[in-house]
């Protein structure tokens, strides 16, 4: 019920306001049955622009620090993570990792739409990173497509560290469902779950028209911040693809 309220009445009306969102491609996130949709990460709105404009519920894996927040404040991001039903995940260490895959499986088993990020974190620079394989690792389990989705112009509107966004236009758009029957029964290989990561990852890339990385985000950021902190180490060679067109 709190989530429909959310939707409908508190935020999704709010939402659209201030983003005016372009949505393209929602005929391929499918009516029914259980579906992943992974996107890049470039806002905190990014949490509630997509719940707002899809027809059904879809249940995001939130990072645990949203839920354990200290204070007033963090009580209260809490119940509404809890409240519009998202799923804490712990991201300490690969057992964490598998928490999380668990979690994720159970929502796709009830036959319901499954949010995921595969980069891990939000990008702190707009360029989108190399995805976790967490997401081939369910999409195999579970047998379920994987829609790639990405979010343009929510980077610019609400970047890191600003908590009011900026009245900006932002685009979501859906790209056709990728399947992996071919590699049914293989979710235990490293090399498979790697090639279907980044053939979800390279999908987000053609819709988002990113710069891309291949390193994992976490890294990078924090190898940015001990150089701005003066401990600052030699910086491991990135490998980039040139920018996508949006069309």
């Amino acid at each position: 019920m709190f989530y429909l309220v959310l939707k409908y009445v508190v935020l999704g009306p709010l939402l659209r306001l201030m983003f005016r969102p372009r949505i393209e491609g929602l005929e391929h996130v499918p009516e029914s049955g259980a579906a992943i949709v992974a996107g890049n990460h470039l806002s905190f709105s990014d949490h509630f622009l997509m719940p707002a404009i899809l027809k059904r519920r879809i249940t995001f894996l939130a990072k645990a620090e949203y839920f354990t927040g200290p204070g007033v404040k963090g009580r209260l991001t809490a119940a509404f993570f809890r409240s519009a039903g998202q799923i804490p995940v712990d991201r300490s260490g690969k057992e964490a990792g598998q928490a999380a895959i668990r979690e994720g499986l159970g929502v796709l088993r009830k036959g319901e739409l499954l949010g995921i990020y595969p980069e891990g974190t939000r990008s702190h620079d707009g360029r989108l990173y190399k995805g976790k394989v967490g997401v081939a690792a369910m999409a195999l389990k579970a047998q379920v497509p994987v829609v790639p989705c990405a979010m343009i112009g929510t980077f610019e509107a609400q970047p890191p560290g600003k908590v009011v966004p900026r009245f900006r236009r932002v685009t979501i758009r859906f790209g056709a469902p990728l399947e992996f029957s071919r590699y049914v029964g293989m979710d235990g290989e490293k090399a498979v779950l790697r090639a279907v990561t980044d053939e979800i990852m390279y999908a987000i890339l053609g819709l988002s028209g990113q710069e891309y990385v291949d390193r994992y985000a976490a890294v990078v950021k924090a190898e940015e911040e001990a150089e701005r902190a003066g401990r600052s180490g030699r910086p491991a060679t990135e490998r980039r693809f040139p920018k996508m067109p949006l069309s």
